[in-house]
């Protein structure tokens, strides 16, 4: 039987003017990744909804859209490979090419979540 896939969860907090620049950087670094070996899956969020209340999710409504105007857009990062050496080589391949440009684009550095998928 296979091992679980090894996942990185990454929440990005970018800088409201650099939105458009982070966009452009993130298709970079995903066809980077994409191309890695080892890796199965990577995929970026933007927020831009809320979730609606626990009654209103009960009944089914949707999540509302953000309206206030934001500090920083949140990106999510979902990026699956076949296990932390992989992604401990991905990972260092990825800061090696796009470092300085993420660094730009961000308020604070990012918040990690590791570990291994659940079947």
């Amino acid at each position: 039987m296979k091992n679980n896939s090894f996942v990185e969860v990454c929440f990005y907090e970018v800088k409201l003017d650099k939105a458009l620049e982070f966009e452009a950087l993130i298709k970079k670094v995903i066809k980077h990744h994409c191309h890695y070996p080892g890796v199965i899956d990577v995929k970026y969020m933007k927020r831009t909804h809320r979730p609606n209340s626990f009654a209103g999710a009960k009944k089914g409504e949707p999540a509302i859209r953000l309206s206030q105007k934001p500090k920083f857009v949140t990106y999510v990062l979902y990026w699956e490979l076949d296990n932390e050496i992989v992604h401990g080589k991905a990972t260092q391949s990825g800061l090696k090419h796009f470092f300085k440009e993420f660094a730009r684009c961000l308020v604070k550095p990012p918040k990690m979540i590791l570990g291994e998928r659940v079947k």
